[in-house]
């Protein structure tokens, strides 16, 4: 994690979670989960049970979260079942015969946090978790000379 450029360390840092969620994972008796359905799975274990919106947290669309849930569904680990809040829409949750994979997903995530204070301190904890919870707006246009070299020259 020793890049120039934010995002890298970013990515970085989100496989050195994503590596230790899927470990245990397997653990728990869940082999094979891709990452993108170790990230579903972390989606859901943080509370969110709308399809819609880990497709957006993920950066992916409706339909690749459909084909996800699917697969998920049909190995027992997920199931979408009609919201109380709106019966014209489903929300996603753990199946009842995966609450060792949400147990397992949830205590490895609160664990992780817990070595990452370990590692880094708490001030340093706290600015990373703050700072990702900030409203960054949206993604802003790069502006073509952005782009250009010191010469002028396109890099």
């Amino acid at each position: 994690m020793d890049s120039p450029f934010l995002m890298m360390n970013l990515l970085s840092a989100v496989y050195w979670f994503d590596e230790a969620l899927q470990a245990a994972l397997k653990e728990a008796g869940i082999p094979n989960v891709s990452r993108a359905q170790s990230m579903l799975i972390a989606n859901i274990s943080a509370g969110e049970h709308r399809a819609t919106r880990i497709a957006r947290n993920l950066g992916v669309t409706r339909q690749a979260i459909s084909l996800m849930l699917s697969e998920l569904e049909t190995r027992g680990i997920v199931e979408l079942v009609p919201d109380p809040a709106d019966r014209r829409a489903r929300i996603v949750r753990f199946a009842e015969q995966a609450n060792d994979t949400r147990r397992a997903a949830a205590k490895a995530l609160q664990y992780l946090e817990v070595k990452l204070v370990e590692r880094i301190g708490l001030p340093a904890y706290h600015g990373l978790r703050d700072a990702m919870r900030m409203d960054w707006g949206d993604p802003p246009r790069v502006p073509p000379g952005a782009l250009e070299g010191p010469e002028g020259a396109t890099a």
